[in-house]
């Protein structure tokens, strides 16, 4: 990872998020670790525990590439991730302690009501930033209905928060559009979806962002530059960052 963000940070002044939703059977430290040892400006919080189902795509193959894909894939039938509100609390000391903002990702509406406690409780201060994630079997599907629901709810029980949507497969752009007209943000890349439109693969993540940015433009938004996103987020900087 160091070597990643570490080039990234070399080349360009975009914010770099990094995860700490870590793999399949990672221990909490395992997942947290980055955060305290490279202290980024943003990185990822997982806003409650989820079923996380990739099981059904195996029906869809024959063969495989390498041999440790069906596994993965199988044992999520029977899989939970886990982010208890123990884990919570231990990762909302480490971003404090830190100066890292997290960025909650919200699988369901019960995550918003986890949000809503943990600021009641002190243990994070508003505004926060949501990440809306929808389409993955286990938490919400990816509609537009679900996407207002969440929103709505977000309002009412949170307040103060900026946010962002992103949505696996072919759900990606069609949810984002709708995310970037309820005045949110955007996250679209490889991860979540792998076709840029129907049959055509991506070449790259920054194939998507590309589509992204030419749909904000139509609609009359333009994309905020690293250093707007900065401001809008609260980020500390790059310059406080260890790596």
């Amino acid at each position: 990872m160091k070597e990643i963000i570490t080039s990234i940070k070399s080349r360009c002044p975009a914010v770099i998020c990094i995860t700490t939703g870590g793999g399949l059977g990672m221990t909490l430290e395992q997942r947290v670790a980055p955060v305290t040892q490279y202290k980024p400006e943003l990185a990822s919080c997982n806003a409650g525990s989820i079923n996380w189902g990739l099981f059904p795509a195996l029906a869809r193959y024959k063969e495989w590439k390498y041999e440790w894909e069906k596994a993965m894939l199988g044992m999520t039938e029977d899989f939970i991730f886990p982010n208890t509100f123990k884990t919570l609390r231990e990762y909302c000391s480490t971003f404090n302690a830190t100066q890292t903002k997290p960025e909650f990702e919200v699988y369901d509406a019960a995550h918003v009501n986890n949000l809503a406690f943990l600021i009641q409780a002190g243990y994070i201060k508003t505004p926060i930033y949501l990440q809306f994630v929808l389409g993955i079997l286990g938490g919400l599907a990816a509609s537009v209905e679900n996407l207002m629901f969440l929103f709505e709810h977000a309002k009412r029980n949170i307040k103060d928060f900026e946010f962002s949507v992103c949505a696996a497969g072919r759900a990606q752009f069609p949810i984002c559009t709708q995310g970037l007209l309820l005045g949110g943000n955007a996250r679209v890349g490889l991860e979540d979806n792998l076709y840029l439109d129907r049959g055509n693969l991506a070449k790259s993540s920054a194939e998507q962002v590309a589509k992204i940015i030419r749909i904000a433009k139509e609609l009359g938004i333009t994309p905020a530059t690293p250093e707007e996103a900065r401001k809008i987020l609260g980020l500390k900087g790059m310059d406080k960052v260890n790596y």
